[in-house]
């Protein structure tokens, strides 16, 4: 068994913005493998469960904001006796440029607020996390917060929308592979055109 959680904010507000594309990923994983989201009020979260290499594997949206999501996803996580190595967080990362991948299987929040929130319920930070690069307002004209929580304009959600394609693939590929196979094909991967996965880089 095993938890892919997508890191966001609930409701049309925040669709198409930077800090849901862990949202994206796992609407991704959803549609490819014939997901069905369901409410569940209990665990403040749309669930759906899919097949991952002959498993089942749970997805998770917590609708619980941003800042509270590991009230949601752990308890999910337990409920299913899942322990933390059971669990897979796609979240944003502002420190990346648009459309890199990055995926670890440990560390701390990095300034993320849902990963601090599920590093604090989980009791560690012994859990794969794969990051999708978001960057900054290129005019550098708004704040952190206002660019994550603003829609992309078309050519970065054409970009934004390779990456969540590729970060989907990641997800499967870790549950088929492993973790270090996984970050030897994708640390590093870069949305552009033509563009493959990146070997060895950035482990």
């Amino acid at each position: 068994m095993k938890v892919i959680a997508g890191l966001g904010n609930p409701g049309e507000r925040y669709a198409h913005t930077p800090h849901n594309v862990g949202f994206d990923v796992v609407d991704a994983l959803a549609k490819r493998l014939d997901g069905s989201w369901k409410n569940s009020p209990g665990f403040k979260a749309l669930i759906a469960r899919i097949t991952i290499a002959a498993q089942p594997v749970w997805l998770v949206k917590p609708q619980t904001f941003m800042n509270l999501s590991g009230t949601s996803i752990v308890p999910v996580l337990k409920y299913y006796d899942g322990e933390a190595a059971d669990l897979i967080v796609v979240s944003d990362d502002v420190d990346l440029p648009l459309g890199r991948l990055r995926i670890r299987g440990s560390g701390g929040t990095g300034g993320h607020k849902g990963l601090a929130s599920v590093i604090e319920q989980l009791g560690n930070e012994k859990f794969a996390r794969i990051r999708l690069g978001v960057g900054r307002d290129e005019g550098g004209q708004r704040e952190t917060a206002d660019y994550v929580l603003s829609k992309f304009d078309t050519a970065r959600q054409a970009r934004a929308d390779e990456a969540i394609t590729a970060a989907a693939d990641a997800a499967m590929y870790l549950i088929e592979q492993g973790l270090n196979e996984t970050m030897n094909r994708y640390n590093g991967w870069n949305a552009q055109p033509a563009s493959n996965p990146t070997t060895g880089s950035e482990n």
